[in-house]
């Protein structure tokens, strides 16, 4: 018995078409392009995080030091802390201010576009900062958002 569409040969049953392997490949490249920058964002605010993790440790590594010295750490080697890989303290300095001592705070990402600015006790919020550009001189702070911390 003969059927319809019997002349259809088998050998485009063994493989994909062209035009198949195509779609597919510009169906993942949209994927890809979709997922790429929301991955990457992803990424920074796990540099931040990892940033503001180590100041808050930074504060409590502080604290101890002074609960058993009755003063703050001049450095972060003094109180004992060693900060998260990519993680830079640039600035650790103790300042006092009418009477009240407080540590002056600046930590950064090496894969971050800005730092992290705080005193510590004398205020309770970290502020995010942008860095400026390099050839512009030093970084000159603008304040993007405020966190309470500790």
């Amino acid at each position: 018995m003969k059927t319809i569409g019997s002349t259809f040969k088998a050998r485009h049953q063994n493989g994909f078409t062209l035009i198949e392997l195509l779609i597919v490949t510009v169906i993942i490249g949209i994927l890809a392009a979709i997922a790429i920058p929301k991955f990457s964002a992803t990424k920074k605010k796990a540099y931040d995080a990892t940033v503001v993790s180590d100041i808050r440790r930074a504060k409590l590594a502080a604290e101890s030091y002074y609960a058993d010295n009755l003063n703050y750490p001049a450095s972060a080697s003094d109180a004992d802390f060693t900060p998260s890989s990519g993680v830079t303290f640039t600035r650790w300095q103790l300042e006092t201010q009418n009477g009240i001592s407080s540590i002056h705070l600046h930590a950064d990402h090496v894969n971050s576009t800005h730092y992290y600015h705080t005193h510590y006790p004398a205020e309770a919020e970290l502020e995010q900062r942008k860095r400026s550009d390099p050839d512009e001189g030093p970084l000159e702070p603008k304040i993007l958002t405020k966190t309470n911390t500790l």
